[in-house]
């Protein structure tokens, strides 16, 4: 007995130490499975702050929410890895791009791509779901984007928007630098082959002599084997989804001539906000594509009427005969310009003075005629006057999260996914970006990645990838080494590992997930059990009753997943609502508009 007390405080002690031993051990794993369990996101991945870049942070931050963005980095990084290095190296004696001449390491740093694969890094990385809160730096990005520049950023004058309108249109800039390398080397290509070919063709006619082989027919017959397809060609591929493209018309009031419209590109579009105390989106759209009339304009068809009449005028008083014959001939050719082509003057025919030409009235209109994928819509509210600074225009801005554009027949629908504010003065203050919190729908490939991985060139849908003479000779072990697409992949069809019980196993799950294209579903042989043709009971009842309130929960639950959003300044992260969002009217600076997807089907 005297022993019981200390038996009791003993078990007592160990039942302790194990009930510790238990919080410690597993109390972290138990509370990280809760939180990784919630279907509720606790937040997204912050961005460091070292040197007031509260304008870089805002930008990235916006671009991590665009999935249109993402999509093109994705499709840009995988084609410039299945084309290799060599497609986009730059050859010494072509120096120049079709914008201009360009440094040799500019030019290669555009055609591989430098920016766009940091840009993809750090997009991956702040598009990361934290499990608590984690925040990473934007340096790597800032220093690839000036060694793509060849300078430094400076942050004295700290403007989100002109850091947009940097990295859109390096990026732009290197889309079209990739895409133009790899016409090249498609070119040079086809002009090695059809060389080969045509070497081919004259050994056969030395030979045979005059049973050598039709040029034509061999011609033909390499075209319809060795060249790509229409739907192949880069100038199908889809594009850079921020670039579009605007068309300004005029149009003569006297006379109702309407030359050909100018065309520009575009990346990111700048409105004027009003000087009023309020204002909206829209009101912003109708003073950038309004209707505006201009006086004392020379007119080109109106010009050539009125040389017209001046050699009519002539002629009618001219005596000698080679005069005559001389205004004959340009009085025809004037006539010639007016119906065909009123903008290219004849050549050969003297015109009058242009400060003799009569003046006129137009009218001038802008039109989106190739919408953007991404819309970035910078609101400018910078005013100047005479003699003073430049100071900020506090108006309110009323902005929709549907925004259509467009006529009737051409209506594309845009959807508000991020937004860049600005608090502060003109010359100070800084910038906090809303991202929504989005939940794509699972994004699946109809082509197979075959044996050889994801970046191999086997049954790869990139129209750039083409086994080209250049490549073949500078990796013969690359076409040798690819088996062949009919052998048998060894295993899969071996009737060891089938039996009656797996194949009906596999027959109640149904077919299994696959990357490749699936043949119909009704060639499949089925496998129906007996109690198939049975009524349906109420228990079946119950369960589609279920499934369907399932689905009903389902639903209101992505409703509110798009409902909410992500109010980011640096570090902080905060939830916001899609009313919060809007009724930033006199902080917003920056919209990202996304094209609905049935917008993108239709065009």
């Amino acid at each position: 007995m005297p022993d019981k007390p200390l038996t009791i405080a003993t078990y007592a002690a160990g039942a302790s130490l194990a009930a510790i031993t238990l919080i410690y051990v597993f109390g972290p794993t138990f509370f990280l499975d809760e939180d990784a369990s919630s279907t509720r996101k606790k937040g997204v991945v912050g961005l460091s702050n070292a040197a007031n870049d509260c304008f870089i942070n805002s930008i990235l931050q916006a671009l991590a929410g665009l999935p249109d963005l993402r999509i093109y980095l994705i499709r840009e990084t995988h084609r410039r890895k299945l084309d290799g290095p060599d497609m986009y190296h730059v050859d010494p004696e072509r120096m120049s791009l079709e914008t201009g001449p360009a440094r040799p390491a500019r030019l290669e740093g555009l055609q591989k791509g430098l920016v766009t694969y940091a840009l993809k890094e750090v997009l991956d990385r702040l598009n990361e779901r934290p499990l608590y809160r984690k925040v990473i730096s934007p340096q790597p990005f800032i220093h690839a984007l000036e060694r793509g520049f060849g300078t430094r950023i400076s942050r004295q004058q700290q403007d989100a928007q002109e850091f947009l309108q940097h990295i859109t249109e390096r990026l732009c800039d290197e889309y079209h630098a990739g895409a133009k390398a790899r016409r090249n080397r498609q070119s040079i290509a086809t002009a090695i082959s059809e060389g080969d070919a045509a070497s081919e063709r004259q050994e056969i006619a030395e030979q045979f002599g005059a049973v050598a082989v039709s040029p034509s027919a061999s011609k033909s017959s390499e075209e319809g084997n060795d060249k790509p397809q229409d739907g192949e060609s880069c100038s199908s591929e889809d594009g850079f989804p921020f670039e579009g493209k605007f068309e300004s018309q005029i149009e003569c009031l006297t006379c109702g001539f309407k030359p050909k419209p100018s065309i520009s590109n575009f990346v990111t579009l700048t409105l004027n906000v009003p000087q009023q105390s309020s204002t909206s989106l829209d009101a912003c759209f109708d003073v950038m594509f309004k209707t505006e009339n201009i006086d004392d304009f020379k007119c080109d068809y109106c010009r050539l009427e009125h040389a017209l009449q001046s050699k009519g005028r002539e002629l009618s008083r001219a005596s000698a005969p080679e005069t005559k014959e001389r205004l004959e001939s340009d009085i025809a050719q004037l006539r010639q310009a007016l119906d065909n082509d009123a903008e290219t003057p004849p050549e050969g025919v003297q015109l009058p003075d242009l400060s003799q030409a009569p003046k006129r009235r137009i009218t001038r209109h802008m039109y989106i005629s190739a919408f953007p994928k991404v819309l970035a819509i910078h609101l400018s509210r910078s005013m100047f006057a005479a003699g003073s600074v430049s100071s900020k225009n506090l108006a309110k801005v009323a902005f929709p999260e549907a925004l259509p554009l467009g006529s009737l027949l051409s209506r594309k629908n845009y959807k508000l996914l991020a937004m860049v504010t600005h608090k502060g003065s003109h010359n100070s203050g800084h910038y906090e970006s809303f991202r929504r919190q989005m939940q794509l729908v699972p994004y699946s490939t109809p082509h197979s990645f075959g044996t050889e991985g994801v970046y191999s060139l086997q049954g790869t849908p990139n129209p750039s990838v083409v086994q080209s003479p250049l490549i073949s000779a500078s990796n013969p072990v690359v076409a040798s080494e690819r088996p062949s697409p009919e052998s048998p992949i060894r295993g899969l069809d071996s009737p060891s590992i089938q039996s009656l019980s797996s194949q009906s196993s596999l027959a109640s799950r149904g077919p299994a997930p696959t990357s490749a294209p699936r043949e119909d579903d009704s060639s499949q042989p089925s496998v129906t059990s007996p109690s198939s043709s049975k009524p349906k009971s109420i228990k079946s009842i119950k369960d589609k009753a279920s499934s369907m309130a399932d689905l009903s929960s389902l639903k209101r639950k992505s409703k509110r997943t798009s409902d909410r959003w992500w109010r980011i300044s640096d570090d902080k992260i905060k939830e916001s609502k899609t009313g919060d969002v809007l009724g930033m009217q006199k902080e917003v600076y920056l919209l990202f508009y996304e094209m609905d997807r049935q917008s993108v089907a239709d065009s």
